[in-house]
């Protein structure tokens, strides 16, 4: 496996996938590598939704303005923030911010233990939760924070810009 650091830096975001399935052990390994993501008070206020049947994946693509690629993927894992479980940790603030919070780190952990794999993943943040929520059925106290389509890379995109360190970071 390469050191972190260069996973880190070889992660792309993948919009083209091929057909192949995901190994069920990949998956699962993925989707365990979400829950050990760091969390407000360890309230792990998270849910994923491992979607692949093809009319539900068509739904997703609908609930996210049309990108084809969700549905393209073998699995599209829906990241849900259970919202109840943050606010009974932290209240009004565990519900706003919290959760996304964690969500979000759960999010990273699987797209880098994916590509380590060899997976390619795409972080789909542009959709309308309620076509989500109705395309899935999730109760009310689930949020869809996230859209992962996860499989094999059918593209290899080249490394975006980033900024350098001396605009982004500050001493004190």
């Amino acid at each position: 496996m390469k050191n972190l650091l260069g996973i880190v830096r070889g992660r792309r975001s993948i919009r083209r996938f091929k057909p192949d399935p995901v190994p069920e052990e990949d998956l699962v390994e993925i989707l365990e590598a979400a829950t050990w993501a760091p969390s407000a008070g360890n309230a792990q206020p998270w849910r994923f939704i491992v979607v692949r049947d093809p009319g539900l994946k068509r739904g997703l693509v609908a609930a996210a303005l049309g990108q084809d690629f969700v549905a393209e993927a073998p699995v599209v894992i829906v990241v849900c923030a259970d919202l109840e479980r943050a606010r009974r940790a932290y209240g009004d603030r565990g519900v706003g911010l919290y959760c996304i919070q964690d969500t979000a780190a759960a999010t990273q952990n699987m797209l880098l233990v994916a590509h380590a794999k060899g997976l390619g993943t795409c972080w789909v943040g542009a959709f309308s939760e309620e076509d989500v929520r109705k395309t899935l059925s999730l109760p009310a106290g689930l949020r869809p924070v996230a859209l992962v389509p996860l499989g094999y890379p059918a593209q290899e995109p080249r490394p975006r810009p980033r900024r350098p360190l001396d605009d982004v970071v500050e001493y004190r």
